[in-house]
């Protein structure tokens, strides 16, 4: 991949987000090529948006005692590349070349360990709620931007966390639109 010769990816940072470094990432494995996204979603504490809490969870920051939930969460060490808030706003927290920490134990088409080949995208939301416009208008146009960027990602390999960790998760979960996001992307190339 030469994501430094284009203008949206550099370095593996996306120019158009904000760039929240999390330390939760490392180094992929070295034969590892990028060609599946996965599609989260996330909302601390659930169904609360806005705030700052997914960010402070994504860094280690995370307050367990500002609400009851995060005292079961707050020493998890997890990340997303990306976070796409309601209003549309993206933030990176991880470079796309390193491996974050967002699937888990997961197998996709019999290959384990999802993280090492995969991108990993959150939407503020929960798994039984619709998701907002500009919220997929942001995740198309970087599903674009990564799409161009990594010659190896195809359609079929955009995936919801569910699909990799079935009986584990249910994200991004009945109220994520596929057909729209998927008619999306086709329909501004």
């Amino acid at each position: 991949m030469k994501d430094g010769t284009n203008t949206e990816l550099n370095n593996g940072w996306v120019s158009y987000a904000k760039r929240i470094l999390s330390p939760n990432h490392d180094q992929r494995p070295q034969a590892a090529v990028v060609d599946t996204l996965v599609v989260h979603c996330i909302s601390l504490p659930p169904g609360d948006y806005g705030g700052n809490n997914v960010e402070a969870f994504f860094c280690n920051c995370l307050d367990p005692t500002a609400h009851d939930y995060f005292q079961g969460i707050w020493r998890q060490r997890v990340s997303s590349h990306f976070l796409i808030r309601r209003d549309g706003e993206l933030a990176q927290f991880v470079p796309t070349h390193r491996r974050a920490w967002h699937a888990g134990e997961s197998l996709l088409d019999g290959r384990p360990d999802v993280n090492d080949f995969s991108l990993g995208v959150e939407l503020e939301g929960t798994d039984d709620s619709a998701f907002e416009p500009p919220q997929y208008a942001t995740l198309i146009r970087l599903t674009r931007t990564l799409l161009r960027c990594y010659p190896a990602l195809r359609m079929e390999r955009l995936v919801g966390h569910s699909d990799i960790a079935p009986g584990r998760k249910t994200d991004p979960g009945t109220g994520f639109d596929w057909a729209r996001y998927r008619h999306g992307i086709v329909d501004n190339a």
